[in-house]
């Protein structure tokens, strides 16, 4: 009897005459750990989208466990056993946990009331089964991300799942719950259900994955068994270039740019004290609830500090709100793009000009061609694919959209950029671009402040990091005296 349970062959799937998909062949076997990898635009989500049978396919065929499928519909796919779990892990933050994992037994049994008594030893059961330790009656709300994710597993596993695909899934956990995931995907995995992790990040694919299928515009570019993978050739098949991964070492300068003393802001982080010279990139780490990301807003004015100093270019300055930081020059690239980097339904043009607005009034009037220029030249400058600057920004991938969050801000010639989580979400081509940029504009003069838990991201690219604790900085290491083990260890202990 074969082992594979999902097969695809020759693929293809197009919208308004876009290939989204072209020609793709996909075997997925049971007992194994299949990582499906591929930057934005690639297709993946078309992909799943075609498993769960939310897309019909234009061309090609579907079999599950050799039998062809002539019409898959996501009520038949997950009858046949796939589960699918997205980031935003589709479940009810009013309901308990009992509730969430139980939920879908319940609409499948067509049961009218809920069971209290089923729906707790439902939960026990699959709790038990991946080692999560959770009160069944705590609201889901009351989760931290990491829990809510084991939640989701938990109720896709007890619907008799036999091929769970999970999308992004370490998109918002920590390094360790990240290895708490792993081992729960590989004890299910031992189970002898088949496994398939979308993911772009290089060092926790070749962490977990078995088996290894890179798709590139729509188009399957290689697959195979991860061994026969090198991070090189990997990453050539998913950018379609060749990207060398370099630590970044400025030249030593005693030029001072920025220097804050003993900042602190009461409940959030205490005695913050750090400078930043001439060529300086410096990161900031720490576990979630550190404080680190409260040191970015404090900065910025978002929520400023209340005790410490702040010195620029060596003078000192106040930093009382967002006007203030502008007014010295400080752009800050905030984590979430969406909802606090982007006007969304704005333009390009709109979004990138938004910061810097004042330089264009002329005589009492807005220049719109100096704007549109401007920003056609940021698109060029940043290496930003977009056609059009006058096109909503929500046109844009969402590496070409981070392109742009940096370029608004490097439009009002900054001399302080604070990035938090800069490539969160970024294909690994995006992020090189960036990451090069960003040591330009350090090696330039601008100070560079890099917020983030992506641990290889902050030894690649600072040549210091601040490792935070409960709002206190416990210690500030060189890189070059660090690798990603030792960082890790660091922000556990």
């Amino acid at each position: 009897m074969s082992n594979v349970f999902l097969s695809l062959k020759d693929i293809r799937k197009s919208f308004g005459g876009v290939h989204a998909l072209n020609g793709v062949d996909l075997e997925i076997r049971r007992g194994e750990i299949h990582c499906l990898a591929g930057e934005n635009g690639s297709g993946k989500s078309t992909l799943i989208k075609i498993i769960s049978g939310i897309y019909k396919p234009d061309k090609g065929q579907i079999l599950i466990e050799g039998d062809p499928v002539q019409s898959l519909t996501p009520k038949s796919s997950i009858d046949a056993g796939i589960q699918v779990i997205y980031q935003d892990f589709a479940i009810f933050p009013n309901l308990s946990v009992a509730e969430n994992i139980s939920i879908n037994h319940s609409v499948l049994t067509g049961a009218k009331r809920m069971n209290w008594t089923e729906a707790r030893s439902l939960a026990a059961e699959a709790m038990s089964r991946i080692g999560a330790d959770l009160d069944p009656e705590v609201l889901v709300e009351n989760l931290s991300v990491a829990n809510k994710q084991m939640v989701a597993i938990c109720r896709a596993i007890i619907n008799d799942a036999k091929l769970l695909i999970l999308d992004e899934p370490t998109a918002s956990l920590t390094a360790k719950e990240v290895d708490a995931l792993n081992e729960i995907i590989k004890n299910l995995r031992n189970k002898n259900m088949a496994i398939m992790i979308v993911n772009h990040k290089i060092d926790e694919i070749f962490n977990i994955a078995e088996q290894i299928t890179v798709l590139r515009n729509g188009e399957k570019i290689s697959s195979g068994p991860a061994s026969g993978y090198t991070r090189r050739s990997f990453i050539r098949d998913l950018t379609g270039r060749e990207i060398t991964e370099t630590t970044y070492e400025p030249e030593k300068s005693d030029e001072e740019i920025f220097r804050v003393e003993k900042l602190t802001r009461h409940g959030e982080f205490s005695d913050i004290s750090f400078e930043i010279r001439k060529g300086d990139v410096l990161g900031i780490t720490g576990l979630l609830g550190s404080g680190r990301g409260a040191v970015g807003d404090a900065l910025f004015g978002v929520a400023p500090a209340t005790e410490g100093k702040i010195f620029l270019n060596g003078e000192e300055i106040e930093i009382r709100s967002i006007d203030d930081a502008i007014k010295y020059k400080i752009g800050y690239v905030p984590e979430d793009r969406l909802t606090q980097g982007l006007f969304l339904n704005r333009s390009i043009q709109e979004n990138t000009t938004a910061a810097s607005l004042k330089k264009y009034f002329i005589r009492g009037k807005v220049d719109e061609k100096i704007m549109l220029n401007d920003t056609i030249e940021w698109i060029r400058t940043i290496g930003c694919n977009a056609k059009d600057a006058e096109a909503p920004i929500r046109t844009l991938s969402g590496g070409n959209a981070q392109k742009m969050v940096i370029a608004k801000w490097l439009n009002t010639s900054p001399r302080i950029l604070i990035l938090n989580g800069p490539t969160v979400g970024v294909d690994i081509g995006a992020k090189a671009d960036i990451h090069r940029f960003l040591h330009g504009l350090a090696k330039d003069g601008v100070g560079i402040i890099i917020i983030s838990d992506d641990l290889a991201e902050l030894i690649q690219n600072c040549n210091r990091i601040i490792v935070m604790h409960d709002g206190k900085a416990v210690r500030t290491v060189d890189t070059k005296d660090v690798d990603e083990t030792s960082l890790s260890k660091m922000l556990s202990d």
